[in-house]
């Protein structure tokens, strides 16, 4: 297995910014418990509350993909339709 690490920005529309912390904070909870799981931790930007920063680390591509096909993500996803303005995930090997 090769663990993975991701970071995902969520950035809100504005005055959604409470509901999407809000689901957010669920979905931390909730995570920290699949297998695989070695990371994920919320932050907000100093600067910019409506923009929103996942750091995670899995112990393998596959535990991944059972999370970002899971309940906790397809009920966030739900919770925040119309939202978020923007969720961008990069994907992560570490090389060095």
């Amino acid at each position: 297995m090769s663990q993975i690490t991701v970071v995902a920005h969520i950035r809100t529309r504005a005055g959604q910014v409470s509901l999407v912390q809000s689901e957010l904070d669920k979905m931390v909870a909730s995570t920290r418990q699949e297998p695989g799981c070695l990371q994920y931790d919320l932050h907000r930007d100093n600067q910019d509350p409506a923009h929103f920063v996942m750091l995670e680390s899995w112990a393998s591509p596959e535990q991944l993909q059972a999370h970002a096909a899971g309940q906790p993500m397809q009920d966030f996803q739900k919770a925040v339709e119309g939202a978020v303005e923007s969720f961008t995930v990069n994907n992560l090997t570490r090389i060095g």
